[in-house]
């Protein structure tokens, strides 16, 4: 079963105009700067032409990944903090640590401003759940460590 991506619908209106764009505009657009390449003449020395099918690639897996991510894209709304859930923003504090960090939960694609996004997917943003502020949650780090961090805030 694919990943449910939650984002929200700001940001999956914005990946459909891109994907509107990439698909009608920029692939004229590319298809031009190829043509125009092969004109120059000999393609294995014409860097215009490698440069054009490069820009090319890119822009098709682009299209590609935004695909797949609206396919399985789920409109989150934010309306509830009392437990961490996609779209929240959590203020945890790992054990031992004074100082609290801020997070972003959902896809990568909301990332905007200044906050790191956390993805529910990942370990730590599984931990956190449904977690509510105060409680302490328990994860392994990357590295096989066990982790432990509490919630201090939920917003919206």
């Amino acid at each position: 079963m694919p990943d449910v991506h939650h984002l929200s619908q700001a940001t999956h209106d914005r990946l459909s105009a891109e994907l509107e764009e990439l698909t009608t505009t920029s692939r004229i657009d590319i298809a031009r700067k190829i043509q125009t390449a092969r004109e120059l003449g000999d393609l294995s020395e014409n860097g215009d032409y490698h440069a054009a099918k490069e820009e090319q690639g890119k822009m098709e897996a682009r299209i590609r990944d935004i695909q797949a991510l609206l396919l399985d894209a789920e409109i989150i709304e934010t309306l509830d903090t009392d437990s961490v859930s996609p779209g929240h923003v959590v203020a945890i504090r790992y054990e031992g640590d004074d100082d609290a960090e801020r997070f972003l939960i959902g896809s990568i694609e909301e990332k905007g401003g200044d906050l790191d996004v956390l993805t529910p997917g990942s370990p730590l943003g599984r931990a956190l759940m449904g977690a509510r502020v105060g409680d302490w949650v328990e994860f392994d780090s990357p590295t096989g460590v066990p982790l432990k961090v509490e919630i201090i805030e939920i917003e919206a």
